[in-house]
């Protein structure tokens, strides 16, 4: 019995879906169980105290629970250290910290996974002048694009570190608002090795969103140096509000604390205020929220593929992240999807998504996204930028099931 008005052929579709993802869902659920696993270890390894869910005012010093979760964070994702703060306004606030903590007038910074992510262009200022980006601050940007597969081209990226070496690489393992694969754990270790042959000394940075307790092995254990992203993605488990990490090698986390507050004081102020033990709770929920999004990301591959549309990934394929991209073809699909996913919301369903001109973007954007937390995208969101090929991105649920509710409102507009 379904309390929702779908056709009998899109609930047709949306069974035969299930049916083909019964195979991929037991893996992911065995994915969950072992992160959960792992960050339970964390918490047990280190611990955790009702006293430390308690938060601190003013400078934040000695603040107990704050630094505890520095730790627990950092075993639950294998790195040596971490920087979990709400002070962080978004991923890429946390991006912007790590890649001023480690660069200086005169580094090179390679990309080496093609053009970042939109909201990143500006932190990097190589487009246009952007007051504060790397580029003002005297920082060298250059990129590799991808291969012809979508993937890594290893050999340019070895011809690009012979011939100027960089003091550090960055790679983006989600897709971002493009169509190439987002990078697994197997393809960021031989990228990793290829990188420590040719440039033993460059550091590896990382953008993780959308990445982290999707597979067993984290990006550390395949090698990168130092990671950064957002609470309002997987790792703050639907429970965070507002913010983000940097994680990696413990000196690297020192010179992002310096950044993160001011050179002398670095990790040893910021008050947690109240909210210590959303985080905790946050990063507890994590892997099984992930569980869900991952179902319900490959739920839809299924469904829209059996609907006749490109999809990517496959639902029968690996990922290394919760995202999922439909190509929907024309500007009045892409609307369609997202006013429809809208309308299977909890929050905000009779609100009517419509494309906007979004700080950071070259184009307007529409997004869908009626969430508990705005802008969270471990919960059930789906956006795009109005361009050719007019693909949606889809990611997050809190829930399998509520999750396929608003998958299948947003194609019931399709019909």
């Amino acid at each position: 019995m379904s309390m929702f008005d779908f056709s009998p052929k899109l609930l047709s579709f949306a069974e035969e879906a299930e049916e083909m993802c019964g195979w991929r869902f037991a893996e992911i659920d065995k994915i969950t169980e072992y992160n959960q696993q792992r960050v339970l270890s964390a918490f047990i390894e280190n611990g955790v105290s009702a006293r430390h869910l308690h938060g601190s005012t003013g400078y934040g010093y000695g603040d107990e629970g704050r630094d505890l979760l520095d730790k627990v964070f950092a075993l639950s994702i294998g790195a040596q250290d971490a920087l979990v703060r709400h002070t962080f306004a978004s991923g890429t606030h946390a991006l912007a910290v790590m890649l001023s903590g480690v660069l200086r007038p005169g580094d090179r910074l390679l990309s080496v996974t093609g053009q970042p992510y939109d909201t990143l262009i500006g932190v990097l200022g190589h487009k246009s002048h952007t007051p504060g980006s790397l580029t003002e601050q005297g920082v060298t940007y250059d990129e590799v694009p991808l291969g012809e597969n979508g993937q890594p081209d290893i050999q340019a990226i070895r011809n690009s570190l012979s011939q100027n070496p960089a003091t550090a690489v960055y790679i983006q393992r989600s897709r971002g608002y493009s169509l190439r694969p987002s990078i697994t754990s197997d393809c960021l270790v031989d990228l990793i090795n290829g990188l420590r042959e040719t440039a033993p000394g460059s550091i590896i940075l990382c953008d993780n969103c959308y990445c982290e307790f999707t597979e067993c092995q984290t990006s550390f254990e395949a090698g990168i140096d130092l990671s950064a992203g957002s609470l309002i993605k997987n790792p703050g488990g639907g429970l965070v509000r507002t913010g983000g990490y940097i994680a990696g090698k413990a000196d690297l986390v020192e010179r992002c604390a310096a950044r993160m507050t001011a050179p002398g004081v670095g990790r040893e102020v910021g008050a947690g205020l109240d909210m210590n033990r959303e985080l905790y709770m946050g990063l507890f929920n994590a892997p099984h929220a992930v569980g869900e999004a991952m179902k319900t990301a490959v739920f839809a591959a299924a469904l829209f593929e059996l609907m006749g549309y490109k999809v990517f990934p496959l639902y029968s394929e690996s990922r290394p992240d919760i995202v999922q991209s439909v190509l929907l073809g024309h500007e009045e699909n892409l609307i369609k999807f997202c006013q429809g996913l809208q309308s299977g919301s909890p929050v905000d369903s009779s609100a009517l998504p419509l494309p906007w001109d979004m700080p950071g973007y070259d184009n307007q954007v529409i997004m869908a996204a009626g969430t508990f937390t705005l802008g969270a995208s471990i919960e059930l969101s789906s956006d795009a930028p109005l361009r050719e090929p007019y693909a949606v991105w889809l990611q997050g649920a809190l829930n399998y099931h509520s999750g396929k509710i608003g998958v299948l409102s947003g194609a019931a507009k399709l019909m």
